[in-house]
């Protein structure tokens, strides 16, 4: 699904990493994990399509869903019409992954009224409805209580299941089985794998949710 090798990433004079290979396979999950601002973001970022890498190439022969910082949602639609926006465009519907969350109940509230982790679990909802069979999420934990990172848990796990993969960037513990691990100098050591890196500050924005596959 995805492949980086030898991927680089400077900003300005800055070089954050160098060197990076790595693969992602259906059914896989990849966990990155260093320092806050060491360049996480920017390393999933490129494997978007989202940041161009200074070096190296990256290849996604999938489609991908993107969940950064922000939610993505428009705070003046109820959640429900601001989550079928979104899958309309991707020829879904929201429902099951509102469900899945726990947000189902919130359908007719505008986004603008809903708590932190509410809106939280709304943009993982969207990312599951999205129906792409690669998931980039950029620190999913953010703001979930324990009830939302289980869900959180369970829906990456389903996902795996039905042939998904996951590359996710968390400095919190995921309840995610059998992932293999990326860590930047100066973040702590998880199970599989370790490909190489290094890290300075990286940027943050966020656009949509989904993006075709291809080669950056």
């Amino acid at each position: 699904m995805l492949a980086l090798r030898g991927v680089a990433c400077l900003r300005g004079d800055r070089l954050l990493f160098e060197d990076v290979d790595l693969t992602l396979a259906a059914g896989e999950a990849l966990v990155v994990t260093g320092p806050n601002g060491i360049g996480k973001s920017s390393l999933l970022r490129i494997a978007a399509g989202l940041l161009r890498a200074s070096a190296g190439t990256v290849e996604r022969d999938v489609g991908a869903a993107w969940l950064g910082e922000a939610a993505a949602l428009d705070g003046e639609r109820t959640l429900g019409e601001a989550l079928g926006f979104w899958a309309m465009l991707d020829g879904t519907t929201p429902n099951a992954a509102m469900i899945t969350m726990g947000v189902e109940h919130l359908a007719r509230v505008p986004v603008r009224y809903l708590s932190t982790g509410q809106r939280r679990r709304a943009a993982i909802a969207r990312t599951i409805a999205s129906g792409a069979p690669l998931w980039l999420l950029d620190e999913p934990a953010n703001g979930l209580d324990v009830e939302g990172v289980e869900r959180l848990g369970a829906a990456m796990t389903a996902h795996r299941a039905r042939g998904g993969a996951v590359l996710v960037a968390t400095h919190l513990p995921l309840p995610l089985e059998d992932a293999s691990n990326f860590s930047f100098p100066g973040g702590s050591r998880g199970p599989g794998p370790e490909p190489t890196g290094s890290g300075a500050p990286a940027p943050r924005w966020d656009l949509g949710p989904r993006l075709g596959g291809g080669t950056v």
